[in-house]
Formats: structure tokens, C-alpha cells, sequence
């Protein structure tokens, strides 16, 4: 980790000195763009820092004028990444237009009530097919959270209710809870996972690229015939220094985090870890590492390493194996190949865009070599075989949406076509 923090420094001093170039306010708004800016305290010509679009949203937040602010780092120039663009999105609410009477002319003005927000869900991941549905969110309904309630159907069942505080706090940047119900197919054991229960995480942003998170929670799981009841709570913390998570440059990634289980022991023995008696499954400790790096070469070429490691400090239930295959850890086998306590699988990837970098929908070509495995606790990592895929596909990458299409090839198995689609509204 230390590596890591020391690599995004020394590409961080690389690199020019930042200025702000451009300063474009949207949304929806009567304020002029002008004291928008001057209420944000910023200027065309002034130096850009880690942490000022936090300052700057803060400074609008403040004013108590705004329903939604969000403010957006965007360079102004290809040629020269320390030309930096300001985006500030700002949202003063409903507004309503008065007809011309009594002498005076036609007018916006401000209209108080909440407003109820639609916002599509389309969602899809191998081996849970595709799932649909619509996050339904009152912006402001308690103080300045939102408030939302996401419906799908499909690959994933689920009704939730869930809601979310930004703050500009020194010691946490947001709040967000939740709880409701969800049920989805397990694609190895091919049984019904439903579950119930609530959460809340807490967030602590520490400038552009390193924020920490805590989360607890507790769900009643019904697997299969059998019935649990998770409690969990853990923290994790993420380096991100990516612009663009698909298209990023000489950048990093890495997240690591660590949840306590503790289970209540209520599955029949059949639906049990066969390996694990029945006095291990009172606590676990789970981990995860994920860490990927970006290296860019001529012709917007990128290649892209990962490591990835799951496991656990005792064996686990049926129902939270992490499963090998598809596109998440193996490309070249099906989603539901094999499960186990423990999960280590590394890729590397070449991405080529063949779109110009000024087009809003970028197209391009992939070739990629997958390797990773899965056991059970108590076996060693020395003593597994690793599977292994190569192939190669096809991308679309655009401000919404995300496809992947490939053909893979496991090694010693069969050749698989894989899609992988990614949607943010």
C-alpha cells in the first residue's frame, strides 16, 4: 500500500501546476452566473489544489441558496493537463413562471414543495442475467439528505429504502443507511438467496484521491431451505487516482477492507460448508484486496495489471463464497465454474481506442490474459492450480454507458463469448 500511496505522489509532482482556465456554472438556477462565482469564491487565472471543488461545494452549501450542489475538476486542453476547467452544477429547486399582470412582466420565481425524482435502474452481471427497475428519490426530505427508494426486478429482486447526507465536516464527507429486501439467484448452487435487514456506512473523503469508509449492517439470509442471521461491520479504504475508471492514465487503484461476521448458527447442517463443523461458523473475519495499475502508451494505448484476493480467517457459509468465473476474476469459464473460502485471480489487459479522444462515445479493442483459482480454508495456495483464459473483444465506453463484448478461451475447458455492461443515470 505504502508503494502505491508513493507511485500517485511521484506522478503527481510530474506534472505541471494546475490553474483554472474556465469557470462554467449550470443547473437549475435564477442566480447569475456571476455571483455564483463570487459566492464560490473562485476566479479564471487562479491556482487549482487537491480538495478545492470539496472547498468550493462547501462554500455553496453554506449559503443555504442551493437544493444540490456538485462541483466537477474537467481539463481544458488535451495538449496541457494543467489547464483545468471548473464545472459547478447547482440546483435552487423547483421554479414556476408568473404571467405578466399589474404592470409587470412575465417573471420566474422560485416554487417551494419537494419534488419526487425518477431515475432508471438498468443493471446487468454475469450470472445474475439482466436487472431493471426505477430508483424513485425526494431530494431535501430531511434537512439536505436524499431520500430514495430503488425498485427492480429481474436478475435481482430488491425494494429498499435508502437514504444519503453529504457534509463538509474535518471528520466525515458523508452518511448514507439503508435497509430492505432483495433476492436473486446463487448462479453455483442454483437456490434463492433472500435478504432482509439494514446497514450505514459513514465515508471521510481525504483530498482527490484517498478517502475511508465504515460500514455495519445486519440481514436475515434465507438460503435455500435454511435461514441465518448476518451481523456484520468493518472499514476499508480506497486509493483512486483515475479520471476516467475504464480509460484511465498512469494512474492507480486500490482498494483493501476487512468485515467481522458473526453468524447465527440457525443453517441445517446439510446446507452447511461440508469442510467447516458447526462451532467454526460463529465468527469470521473476510477480506479483500484489489489493486490495479494503468500504464499509458502511445496511440491512447493502455495496460491495464490487477491483482485481486478474497478470503476469509474461517471457513464460510454457502451463501457468501466468493465464486470464480466470468467476468469479474476469469474470463474463458462460465460464472458459476467453482467456490471456495478463498479467491486469488491477476489479469492483464491492452486497451486500444480507435475513436478520436474528443468524441463523446469512445469505441475501441481489448486483449486480455486472465489466471486466478479458489479453495478451501485449510488448503495452501502453493498447492492449486491456476485456470487460465486469454482472448480478446470489442468496447464502447460513453457518458452513460459501458459495453464489453469478448471472446474468451479457457485454457484446457471450452471458448465463451462474454458481456459485460455497465449503466450509470
Amino acid at each position: 500500500m505504502w508503494a502505491l500511496c508513493l507511485l500517485a505522489a511521484t506522478l503527481a509532482a510530474a506534472q505541471p501546476a494546475e490553474r483554472i482556465t474556465d469557470i462554467s456554472v449550470h443547473g437549475n438556477l435564477l442566480t447569475p452566473d456571476a455571483e455564483v462565482m463570487r459566492l464560490a469564491e473562485v476566479s479564471v487565472g487562479m491556482p487549482f489544489s487537491d480538495g478545492l471543488t470539496d472547498t468550493v461545494a462547501g462554500r455553496l452549501r453554506a449559503t443555504k441558496r442551493f437544493q444540490k450542489v456538485e462541483v466537477l475538476k474537467r481539463f481544458a486542453s488535451i495538449s496541457d493537463p494543467s489547464q483545468v476547467m471548473l464545472v459547478i452544477l447547482v440546483d435552487e429547486g423547483p421554479v414556476e413562471i408568473k404571467p405578466a399582470e399589474d404592470g409587470r412582466e412575465a417573471r420566474a420565481v422560485r416554487k417551494g414543495g419537494g419534488r419526487l425524482m425518477f431515475l432508471p435502474i438498468l443493471d446487468y452481471e454475469e450470472g445474475y442475467s439482466l436487472s431493471y427497475g426505477v430508483r424513485l428519490a425526494v431530494p431535501d426530505a430531511i434537512g439536505k439528505a436524499r431520500l430514495s427508494f430503488p425498485l427492480t426486478w429481474g436478475g435481482q429482486k430488491r425494494a429498499a429504502a435508502e437514504i444519503e447526507q453529504s457534509l463538509s465536516g474535518r471528520v466525515l464527507t458523508r452518511v448514507q443507511a439503508g435497509g430492505g429486501i432483495s433476492e436473486r439467484e446463487n448462479p453455483y448452487f442454483e437456490v434463492d438467496d433472500t435478504r432482509t435487514g439494514g446497514w450505514v456506512r459513514v465515508e471521510r473523503a481525504f483530498g482527490r484521491y484517498l478517502r475511508a469508509g465504515g460500514s455495519s449492517g445486519i440481514e436475515r439470509v434465507s438460503f435455500g431451505e435454511g435461514t441465518d442471521r448476518m451481523t456484520r461491520a468493518g472499514g476499508d479504504i480506497v486509493l483512486d487516482t483515475r479520471l476516467d475508471p475504464f480509460l484511465a492514465r498512469d494512474a492507480v487503484y486500490a482498494r483493501a477492507s476487512i468485515d467481522r461476521l458473526w453468524f447465527e448458527n440457525a443453517l441445517p447442517e446439510p446446507d452447511r460448508n461440508p469442510a467447516a463443523p458447526p462451532s467454526q461458523y460463529d465468527a469470521a473475519n473476510r477480506t479483500e484486496l484489489d489493486v490495479r495499475g494503468y500504464v499509458g502508451l502511445p496511440l491512447q494505448m493502455v495496460v491495464v495489471v490487477r491483482g485481486l484476493r478474497e478470503d476469509s480467517s474461517r471457513p464460510l457459509p454457502q451463501y457468501l463464497m466468493p465464486i470464480l468465473g466470468g467476468t469479474a476474476n476469469l474470463r474463458g469459464f462460465p460464472a458459476d465454474t467453482a467456490v471456495g473460502d478463498t479467491l486469488v485471480g491477476t489479469s492483464v489487459e491492452l486497451r486500444v481506442p480507435l475513436s478520436s479522444p474528443l468524441s463523446i462515445g469512445k469505441v475501441g479493442v481489448n486483449g486480455f490474459f486472465d489466471a486466478a483459482t479458489v479453495y478451501a480454508k485449510g488448503e495452501r495456495l502453493a498447492d492449486q492450480e491456476f485456470r487460465r483464459g486469454v482472448g480478446a473483444g470489442v468496447w464502447f465506453s460513453a457518458a452513460v454507458i459501458r459495453l464489453n463484448l469478448s471472446v474468451a478461451h479457457g485454457v484446457g475447458a471450452s471458448t465463451r463469448v462474454h458481456l459485460a455492461a455497465a449503466f450509470a443515470f
